[in-house]
């Protein structure tokens, strides 16, 4: 039951679609230009949930829930205020074009009005519905759309549309901003080349801090939006003490900054860390350099682009009481085994496991880790990822779900409450593809791989933990089997699993 203390929380509001309004204690920008503003208060005892849309037009507004951020299997509402007066309709969407009214209208219309530019369509539906064609509001996070346009002939919407992932049941406070200071992590004006795949790294350091500080938020800077795929910030070992910037994989060294720091894929907004909990730099004997990874993919081969794309991160010297850490776990290629996904398979699945008995190796104890967000990542044949939690050879829970991966919506994703890995837990990722035309693992958009990226609390020197099945007894007759029987025998065959630390020089592979 979600207390109804939640809504007596006080809220700092900006102006213009998000103006102070106490009857809506919750709210999120859906779009970065803060355009588009949801507010939104739900009864537990009752069993409803309502919504207060705010859109800088005077034409046709929309919002709805969608199993992927698109069009198809979505549940919309429709109004506005046109020259006939008020119109609201509760629709659903097959596909790509205009959604259908739905025979069981769910949705009552509260309020509808347009002034100084503006339309704001408060609505309200059960938390529950038992239409069809109406999208179940779970304590998960879940894929809001919405959509406008600039006048009351509902057509095609162009570019004025977009999605965002929100948790409405379990969402999360945000206290106001503890400070205006940043690390700027990025590229200067690169040449990105006209290849459908390139990474760019770029070595650094930051200013010197005598003391600790921590990270509480992660802002993307994001210069070109069609081809920036996504950023990763790396901690590096001392071994790697000089900046450097060029196409990634030139180097040895580069592969040591395995410390995943902060990161955004396309798709994702500004994220925040729980109150209690931040990443902390500063306060050590040597500078630490970090590498940033950008992924461009330039399928169209377009030249002469430049990019200054990167990561801001928010700081504060108020230390918090947690130090977060970043698990990077899933399947991950090594050396020189194969593990290639066969074409035309409607179906098929690549697992992985992270047994976390190994991690005493490095530490013992090992204090329970707390989980409160996640990042799945695979690339354009990727269908679910599932990342399941095991104890004592039970499946108890699992710390991420995608069922419907979207490779154009990539985010952290708050998991509203805190999930334990403790000692001997084993963490299991599983990623299903549907694979036309696609032949192989690796690190290009039309390529795949199979990552999760846990974010949890109380940091510990483990960075990654990843496998590889031991292919190399079957090495080059991947072609011999159907793929069922492929499928299968990659299952059968052991786990390579590779964890690594913080220090290079310190790393297990079993």
């Amino acid at each position: 039951m979600h207390s109804l203390c939640l809504f007596l929380y006080f809220f700092l509001w900006t102006k213009g679609a998000g103006a102070s309004d106490p009857t809506m204690p919750f709210m999120e920008y859906l779009d970065q230009k803060h355009l588009v503003c949801l507010k939104w208060n739900f009864d537990d005892l009752k069993g409803t949930i309502t919504f207060k849309l705010v859109v800088n037009t005077t034409g046709w507004i929309s919002f709805g829930f969608s199993p992927n951020g698109g069009m198809a299997g979505s549940d919309i509402v429709v109004g506005g205020v046109g020259p006939d007066g008020k119109y609201f309709t509760d629709r659903y969407a097959k596909g790509n074009s205009e959604p259908l009214i739905d025979e069981q209208q769910s949705y009552t219309l509260l309020d509808l009005s347009e002034n100084d530019g503006q339309t704001s369509m408060i609505f309200q539906r059960s938390i529950q519905s038992c239409d069809d064609q109406d999208f179940h509001i779970t304590a998960q996070p879940i894929k809001l759309i919405y959509a406008y346009g600039t006048t009351d002939k509902i057509e095609y919407h162009g570019t004025r549309r977009g999605t965002k992932e929100v948790n409405l049941l379990n969402y999360r406070y945000r206290s106001p901003l503890p400070s205006d200071k940043y690390l700027s992590a990025t590229v200067d004006n690169i040449t990105v080349p006209p290849l459908e795949t390139y990474y760019h790294c770029k070595y650094m350091t930051f200013p010197t801090f005598i003391k600790k500080h921590h990270i509480y938020r992660i802002e993307p800077v994001v210069d070109n939006s069609d081809i920036v795929h996504h950023l990763v910030l790396y901690s590096c070992p001392p071994s790697v003490n000089q900046s450097f910037e060029n196409a990634c994989h030139l180097i040895d060294t580069e592969d040591f900054c395995m410390g995943v720091v902060a990161g955004w894929a396309v798709g994702g907004g500004v994220f925040e860390f729980p109150d209690d909990a931040g990443i902390p730099f500063g306060g050590g004997s040597s500078d630490t350099y970090y590498k940033l990874e950008i992924h461009y993919n330039n399928p169209n081969h377009e030249k002469g682009l430049t990019d200054s794309s990167g990561l801001r991160l928010h700081y504060t010297d108020k230390l918090r009481k947690y130090d977060v850490g970043v698990l990077l776990t899933g399947v991950l290629s090594y050396g020189s085994m194969t593990y290639n996904i066969p074409p035309g398979a409607t179906q098929f699945h690549t697992y992985s496991t992270c047994d976390t008995a190994l991690f005493s190796k490095f530490l013992n104890p090992m204090p329970d880790l707390q989980v409160f967000a996640v990042l799945l990542h695979t690339h354009l044949a990727g269908r679910k990822v599932r990342v399941g939690h095991f104890r004592q050879e039970k499946q108890i829970d699992f710390l991420g779900v995608n069922e419907n991966y979207n490779f154009e919506m990539q985010e952290i994703v708050s998991l509203g409450k805190t999930k334990t890995i403790k000692m001997d837990d084993k963490i299991q990722v599983e990623c299903t593809y549907n694979t036309v035309n696609r032949t192989g693992m690796g690190h290009g958009t039309s390529d795949e791989m199979c990552l999760a990226f846990l974010f949890y609390y109380p940091a510990i020197n483990v960075t990654t933990c990843i496998s590889h099945p031991n292919t190399y007894p079957s090495e080059g007759t991947n072609n011999q089997y159907e793929i069922v029987e492929y499928e299968t025998t990659l299952q059968t065959l052991p786990q390579i699993q590779i964890i690594l630390t913080d220090d290079v020089s310190n790393n297990l592979i079993v």
